[in-house]
């Protein structure tokens, strides 16, 4: 059995600092704090660092860099403070979304309701209501996952992959969302729709969302969505500063 924190090299081009084996709330939050005070420590060796579900990343390479010595530099960071109960770095933001919750846009809200063990009414009022962090992002540039909703929400994926959704689609599975930042395939249901793009390289800053961040939904109604379709990449989003 692997002990956490557990430090290993990624090949030749990094190393990973893993804080539990499945995903939890605190092993999210001690991955996203931990990246933080890497990033502070600016050791010259990382060049990059990123956090995932449970794990934080951190680009070296190993090639040029001895492992043993970065290894014992991570090492005294972690033992510095216990991690698993970290609060979350400073810096971050609070953003309410414009979300559609109507079946004309999000289909498979009933489907998920009945997945849960919920009406269509109780699934989208949860839905609607659910304040959630950001614990990674990935799979297409900017793409937030976010949770973790409650234990009702662990949901399977579906046996067979919905062809497409759109950009700005809120899928459900698992006790998370994902926020899909282009149109494409999947197996997580369909429950929601905003005229917000996680990704938009025209825009001055083309990922907006960083690990960490929370999100909250303002209902709204098929018009209205079509409303800020028109109105650009940011959908009536805003955010405000968190403690």
């Amino acid at each position: 059995m692997t002990d956490y924190p557990h430090i290993a090299r990624v090949g030749l081009s990094g190393i990973a600092v893993t804080f539990g084996e499945t995903l939890s709330d605190r092993a999210n939050l001690a991955a996203i704090a931990f990246r933080a005070a890497v990033d502070a420590a600016n050791w010259p060796e990382v060049t990059e660092t990123a956090s995932t579900l449970v794990s934080t990343y951190l680009a070296v390479d190993l090639v040029g860099t001895g492992f043993d010595s970065l290894q014992a530099r991570l090492s005294t960071l972690l033992h510095s403070r216990d991690w698993l109960d970290a609060a979350p770095p400073p810096g971050r933001k609070l953003w309410t979304l414009p979300m559609c919750f109507d079946p004309s846009v999000a289909p498979q809200l009933a489907d998920a309701a009945r997945a849960a063990g919920l009406s269509p009414a109780e699934a989208r009022q949860q839905l609607e209501t659910a304040r959630t962090r950001i614990i990674t992002l990935g799979y297409a540039p900017g793409q937030p996952y976010l949770g973790l909703l409650p234990p009702v929400w662990d949901i399977p994926r579906q046996t067979d992959l919905t062809p497409r959704v759109p950009a700005g689609a809120l899928v459900v599975a698992i006790r998370q969302f994902v926020l899909f930042a282009a149109a494409m395939p999947t197996g997580w249901r369909h429950v929601g729709q905003t005229a917000f793009r996680p990704f938009d390289p025209d825009r001055d800053t083309p990922v907006l969302f960083s690990p960490g961040d929370e999100v909250r939904f303002a209902p709204i109604t098929p018009t209205e969505l079509t409303e800020l379709e028109q109105l650009g990449s940011l959908g009536g989003a805003q955010w405000e500063p968190l403690p």
